[in-house]
């Protein structure tokens, strides 16, 4: 759908779906939870192809090394990102009985200053044009800029602050306060302000737990907000990977989770839409392309 002028009946966020078919009108009332809606969809992924594509970006043009490495994170995210660009339903959600396809793409994740327990949190988001860009430099750029100002900085972020404020307002208010958002997000008057720094807001939030060097298959959805894609990347390990004689080779590898709302999309456009991303990850170059550029990967 992309950006188009807004229409009676849009949110704020969002384009409203006008052209959805009896199955997808009734399911919001039939099943009305993200949660209880979820499918997990894992994939072992060879990164041999990263991993040359990755050395050659981090060697520079002049062999001297770049300031910033680019890494698995930074390609996996660029090709979430250009997947959504190229398969729209993947952007969508479903609120107040609705589907909606949002506006924005953005990606959302968590920055810690130090790998340490009592560390900084920070809540970061990476939006993304769906024309004109390339999505690899894009998320290599804009995250260096959000861990350059994490690393040199104390302070939280927006969201951060307004999670703080709650804590000096009395249990019973903010119990109130929050069955007014939820109200106001049902009905799609939910503020701007807050939706902006919330990763549950984000069209996917990504966890990347093979930096922590953890082992993880699945995260929930959340019924609040309008996320519907979540995706945990692994830590990267060597796997066996059967070859076209009958044996195998092992391979360094990482298995990446996604969780969706089976709501949004039937099982096929699912299906091609993972095989685009590993299409992607296996031919990480086409992350250097446009982001619109179109991918043929049947």
């Amino acid at each position: 759908m992309g950006k188009e002028k807004k229409r009676r009946g849009d949110r704020k966020d969002a384009y409203l779906v006008r052209d959805v078919d009896s199955m997808h009108f009734v399911m919001p009332y039939n099943l009305p939870t993200r949660v209880a809606n979820e499918a997990v969809l894992n994939e072992l992924v060879d990164i041999t192809a990263m991993e040359e594509f990755l050395a050659k970006k981090n060697a520079g043009e002049n062999g001297e090394g770049v300031d910033f490495k680019y890494t698995l994170f930074h390609v996996i995210s660029a090709a979430i990102a250009k997947t959504i660009v190229l398969r729209p339903k993947m952007n969508y959600f479903y609120s107040g009985n609705k589907l909606w396809e949002k506006k924005d793409i953005r990606l959302s994740f968590v920055v810690k200053k130090k790998f340490e327990d009592d560390s900084l949190e920070v809540l970061a988001n990476v939006f993304f044009d769906r024309t004109g860009i390339n999505p690899l430099e894009h998320v290599h750029d804009e995250v260096k800029k959000i861990v350059t100002k994490v690393r040199v900085s104390d302070q939280s972020n927006h969201i951060g602050d307004v999670m703080d404020m709650f804590k000096k307002i009395p249990r019973c208010i903010v119990s109130l306060i929050f069955k007014v958002l939820r109200w106001m997000e049902f009905h799609g008057i939910y503020p701007a302000s807050l939706m902006n720094g919330d990763p549950y807001y984000a069209s996917c939030f990504i966890t990347n737990l093979g930096s922590i060097k953890m082992h993880a298959q699945y995260h929930h959805l959340a019924d609040w907000g309008t996320n519907s894609l979540f995706c945990i990347i692994g830590e990267k390990k060597p796997s066996a990977f059967v070859t076209p004689d009958g044996g195998y080779e092992v391979k360094n590898a990482v298995e990446i989770g996604v969780t969706v709302d089976e709501r949004i999309a039937d099982g096929v456009y699912f299906a091609k839409s993972i095989r685009l991303v590993k299409h992607l990850l296996a031919h990480p170059e086409l992350l250097e392309l446009p982001i619109e550029t179109p991918v043929d990967f049947e």
